[in-house]
């Protein structure tokens, strides 16, 4: 059991040194700006939008509001809506915009990705970058000139931004953070942004080079991917530099007021990132009791060098969760609960592998879009 609570130690030890330093939540938009380009390169926005009556209206005047100095257009690709949709962004846009009934889905294709694939061909070959941009996030004015500028400073494929979460109830307060904060330990943005290695992306803000992304494959090559940002961010840097990092610049205003919503919004892909591989599952599960669970148990059930360990353990992955905590403004007591807030995302990943089982996997606005082995 000593050795048990040396190895939760060393494992949290690791993360907050070897990680590339996740948990500082310091790779951010507005850390430095990058000086405006001698032009203003051409940028359409590409908005997926299935039955979004609730944000697209916020969304739409959000893109039209923008300060950019350059030529820009904004496509709505409405895919198959019964909430009037497509009414909504009309009413909200300006002679910016485009509504496009979208075609109807074709095998193998997930919804949103034959959407943005539909508003690639529609932009034709004018604009330099596509923003792809959720239906349910509202950017800042400034946002769009500050992507390009720093997509054009460093000769980047894609610039994508985690954009600000919704965070106002009580499971919100309880469980976006820690959706974050996982998102990052599994993709460190410090480690994304570098030449090499594993790429990765926030599909609710990526500006993206259109030349780079036909010569990457296209939407196409990732038709099926159901963490569509990650797998276009992976793709993309296969062939350009690319950037990720924290933003207050994008809010997501989707809400989330109940724990079962956050719950699907996990469930949708969380079994996907684990490439449907029950063996991956079960580690998973294994190694989120070890991180998360054995140490308040031994801390609180432990006694002796065991306590001392496992409340060694609890405190460190407490403080790993301050910054986070802090840029979404919670009380930094929510770090005492990450063992909770975890076994909530091991249940979700469990539920997610049994909805694929049962042929209802990667469910998103009435479509089960997991695609079976």
């Amino acid at each position: 059991m000593i050795i048990l609570g040396g190895i939760m130690l060393a494992l949290w030890l690791g993360l907050a040194l070897l990680r590339g330093g996740f948990w500082r939540c310091h790779i951010r938009d507005d850390q430095v700006e990058a000086p405006p380009p001698t032009t203003w390169p051409a940028v359409t926005a590409i908005v997926p939008a299935r039955n979004e009556a609730d944000g697209v209206q916020a969304a739409i005047a959000s893109l039209t509001a923008q300060d950019y100095p350059g030529e820009f257009q904004i496509l709505l690709i409405d895919d198959g809506s019964s909430d009037g949709t497509a009414d909504i962004a009309r009413a909200a846009g300006d002679a910016k915009l485009t509504v496009r009934t979208g075609a109807a889905l074709p095998l193998g294709w997930t919804g949103k990705l034959w959407a943005m694939a539909q508003g690639v061909e529609a932009a034709g070959e004018t604009p330099r970058y596509l923003l792809f941009t959720d239906a349910d996030i509202v950017h800042a004015p400034g946002n769009l000139r500050a992507l390009a500028a720093r997509a054009e400073a460093g000769g980047l494929g894609m610039v994508s931004l985690m954009a600000r979460l919704r965070c106002i109830s009580l499971a919100e307060r309880a469980l976006i953070p820690a959706f974050v904060f996982f998102f990052q330990m599994l993709y460190p943005f410090a480690r994304v942004n570098r030449p090499k290695g594993k790429g990765a992306a926030a599909g609710g803000c990526m500006l993206v080079r259109r030349d780079m992304l036909a010569a990457s494959g296209g939407v196409a090559a990732i038709s099926s991917a159901l963490i569509d940002d990650c797998a276009l961010g992976a793709q993309l840097k296969r062939h350009a530099p690319i950037w990720l990092g924290l933003t207050d610049r994008a809010r997501s205003i989707r809400a989330y007021p109940h724990a079962s919503d956050v719950a699907a919004m996990i469930t949708r892909s969380a079994y996907a990132q684990l490439g449907y591989s029950p063996w991956l599952l079960g580690g998973t599960i294994f190694g989120l009791a070890l991180l998360y669970a054995a140490p308040p148990l031994c801390a609180l059930l432990g006694d002796g060098a065991l306590r001392m360990l496992g409340l060694g353990a609890w405190l460190l992955m407490a403080m790993l969760f301050q910054p986070m905590l802090r840029f979404y403004q919670r009380s930094p007591f929510w770090g005492l609960a990450l063992p909770l807030i975890a076994g909530f995302y091991a249940g979700c990943t469990l539920l997610s592998a049994w909805n694929y089982y049962r042929g209802k996997g990667g469910m998103w606005k009435g479509r089960a879009q997991a695609v079976r082995a």
